[in-house]
């Protein structure tokens, strides 16, 4: 007999040898026709793998994260089955599951696949499914797995040469054969619903020198009604994409001529900036943060100290050499390491820490062409960075106070639905990480306390972790239910002793500081972008770049309508005047596109009897009013959205 303990920590008797889907059942039979994925001691299995020693066992189905993947991992080897059934001389790549769904990367060796091509795919994907066929896996030789792939498929015999013998594992199903790690679901009838979203191209390797593969992208799920469901959602997201968004609401705009991945701020999009700046500067100066500006490049040495040119050198822009010898300099990849030097630009006592530097600072990393997307994956960003340098008995509070700023913009923004995710190194892959474990733990430690003291739903994730330090992530569901990382407080024990920062303590002696780097908003540009997706531009009424427009009926109302103006502006109320000879219909649907949180409609009436006549954004009218009644509804919406921080 063995022991199986379950995620509630019961631990169940059952004879050696038996299945996560056995176990399923025992638990219950409705539960085990749901079970696709399983997890023993933290490794991916097949639901008909033997089980021979004690060990903790996870069950997954559809509804869980570990289930989708196998779902869609199982789903991208039916499309390859289908891609090889329809392009008889494809050859085949990788195919991994994704956030929403799989790919598959192929090479096509001739003619292409468009959007036309679709519907045949996914009907020979149904084909396949409906056939029942189970995932097996086996393990395979270097040897045979290399003879079986050698002139067939070079992308496999490359992959097959970098991995070592005993290791190795194909899935079969059906009369088709994969390489592959595992995790599957048991068979393919339980893929009923399937749609390919897109053709993209895709580099072998990531590499722009090498060739350029096809990379077809689809999702799958186990109803067709939760299918139609995710479809509807991606039409709303179509509408709600920020590039679209933003095109439309003039806020930015690129330029080949300027350079991919380099957004361009317009007048609505630079004072929507702005305004969040000035949102976060007053919340950080009554936490006691002091502003730093530093320059856009720095020496390439600065970054080497650092450890982030080992580790990121790659994704850098090329060095600027300059005339003199040996001079060379990088585009600043990141803020800290200029952090750090203005921190050592003076001695400090424990008397003076914590010390907070904070900078709107914009940054500069090599993103492949293919991978930028508007403003979610751009080559310049803006980070609202800061550093906290504090005493180790400091920590706790300054990483609390922390979380209290980050909880504190998403509430003024709108963002509520939000997991904390503790991302801690992966003990597996010391090389990836720099500083003693010594460090690492109280670091982590530090983290675990802080999201429970404050009561933070909290994931855990190993292998998250930054190389310097681990972190609090806060992913944060827009109005679609798609998940986004905002936000990220991070404590470092490595960089105070790469940069040898140091105070002096109660002792006289030299110690070594804490270290905490935090980003409420992350990036500016990434930050934008979703809030615009989450909001569909309809953003806090105190964050609009206009909050009313005046809508003359007629030209002879005009100066009524900049007295009006003149009124709101001197209540700090944006608003600006269209005085154009158009109907006040057509106005007022431009102004609908616009998302003007009011329309407010002045003519004869109305200035006869000093009032306007307001309508709200999305149709509902708040009738004839008078301007300083309005003023009053606009300052009561703006002082219940926009939080109070302490």
């Amino acid at each position: 007999m063995i022991k199986i303990t379950l995620p509630d920590g019961s631990v169940r008797s059952f004879e050696k040898d038996i299945t996560p889907f056995e176990v399923a059942k025992d638990i219950s039979e409705g539960f085990a026709r749901n079970v696709i994925s399983a997890k023993f001691n933290n490794i991916t299995i097949e639901t008909n793998t033997p089980i021979t020693t004690d060990g903790s066992l996870t069950l997954y189905t559809f509804k869980d994260d570990e289930g989708k993947k196998a779902f869609w991992h199982s789903s991208a080897h039916v499309l390859a089955q289908a891609l090889q059934e329809l392009y008889p001389n494809v050859k085949l790549w990788v195919g991994p599951a994704i956030d929403n769904g799989f790919y598959y990367d192929v090479d096509l060796a001739e003619g292409s696949i468009s959007e036309k091509d679709f519907k045949a795919i996914e009907n020979k994907m149904i084909e396949i499914a409906r056939g029942k066929h189970d995932f097996i896996m086996r393990n395979v030789s270097k040897l045979e797995a290399l003879s079986y792939y050698k002139g067939k498929n070079n992308y496999k015999v490359d992959l097959i040469e970098n991995l070592e013998d005993g290791t190795i594992s194909f899935c079969n199903h059906s009369t088709f054969t994969d390489l592959c790690r595992g995790g599957h679901i048991p068979n393919t009838g339980i893929i009923k619903a399937v749609k390919i979203l897109s053709v993209a191209g895709a580099y072998y390797k990531g590499d722009e020198k090498n060739k350029q593969l096809t990379r077809v992208y689809g999702i799958s799920f186990p109803k067709q009604k939760e299918l139609t469901e995710y479809l509807h959602l991606l039409e709303e997201a179509k509408k709600r994409d920020h590039r679209k968004l933003g095109k439309e609401l003039e806020l930015f705009t690129f330029s080949q001529k300027v350079g991919q991945g380099l957004p361009l701020w317009l007048p609505k999009g630079a004072a929507l900036r702005e305004r969040l700046e000035n949102f976060l500067k007053a919340a950080q100066k009554k936490a006691g943060y002091e502003m730093v500006v530093t320059p856009h490049i720095g020496q390439k040495e600065l970054y080497v100290t650092s450890g982030h040119y080992a580790k990121y050198g790659e994704d850098s822009f090329q060095p600027i050499t300059t005339p003199a010898e040996g001079e060379e300099f990088l585009l600043k990849p990141m803020n800290c390491p200029h952090h750090c030097e203005i921190y050592n630009s003076k001695p400090f006592s424990y008397k003076e820490l914590p010390k907070r530097f904070a900078e709107f600072g914009t940054v500069y990393r090599y993103e492949q062409s293919g991978e930028l997307h508007g403003l979610t994956r751009v080559r310049g960003f803006t980070q609202d960075d800061a550093h906290i340098f504090c005493t180790p008995d400091q920590l706790d509070k300054e990483f609390k106070d922390v979380i209290d700023l980050v909880l504190y913009v998403f509430g003024s923004l709108g963002f509520e639905n939000f997991t904390a995710q503790v991302s801690l190194r992966d003990p597996e892959k010391p090389e990836k990480y720099i500083g003693s474990d010594e460090n690492w733990e109280k670091a982590e430690k530090a983290i675990l306390n802080a999201a429970i003291d404050k009561g933070l739903n909290y994931v855990v994730e190993t292998g998250e972790a930054a190389f310097y330090g681990p972190k609090l992530d806060f992913m944060v569901k827009d109005a679609l239910g798609r998940q986004w990382q905002l936000g990220t407080i991070q404590v470092d024990y490595n960089l105070p002793e790469r940069f040898d920062l140091t105070y002096k303590g109660s002792d006289n002696e030299m110690h070594r500081p804490v270290m905490i780097h935090r980003a409420p908003f992350g990036s500016m540009e990434r930050f934008i972008a979703i809030l615009l997706e989450h909001t569909g531009g309809n953003f806090p009424l105190w964050l609009m770049p206009e909050q009313a427009i005046i809508l003359s009926i007629s030209e002879k109302y005009e100066k009524y309508a900049e007295k009006v103006l003149n009124v709101l502006e001197n209540d700090e109320i944006r608003a600006l005047t269209d005085n154009r000879n158009e109907t006040v219909g057509k106005k007022i649907r431009e102004a609908e596109m616009q998302k003007f949180p009011f329309m407010i409609i002045v003519g004869e009436q109305e200035e006869k009897d000093n009032t306007i006549t307001v309508r709200q954004h999305g149709g509902e009218d708040l009738g004839t009013i008078t301007v300083e009644d309005f003023v009053k509804i606009v300052n009561d919406r703006v002082n219940k959205s926009l939080k109070t921080f302490k």
